[in-house]
């Protein structure tokens, strides 16, 4: 994915008064960066809006 790939997402208020927001991220742009349930995300604000960048991944531990 190139710098100038942008995705446009609607921050919906969970209802819970926390000031917290929920994002859902679309499939095909999860799939194409690879990222799965339980990775840990960056956020980062910018002029033209909010970043999210990998930063982790969440290893399970073998049983």
């Amino acid at each position: 994915m190139g710098m100038s790939d942008s995705w446009r997402v609607v921050c919906q208020d969970p209802g819970d008064g926390s000031g917290d927001v929920i994002v859902e991220l679309p499939y095909e742009l999860l799939e194409k960066l690879g990222w799965t349930l339980g990775d840990e995300l960056a956020i980062e604000q910018g002029e033209d809006g909010i970043s999210l960048k990998l930063k982790h991944r969440a290893f399970n531990a073998p049983s």
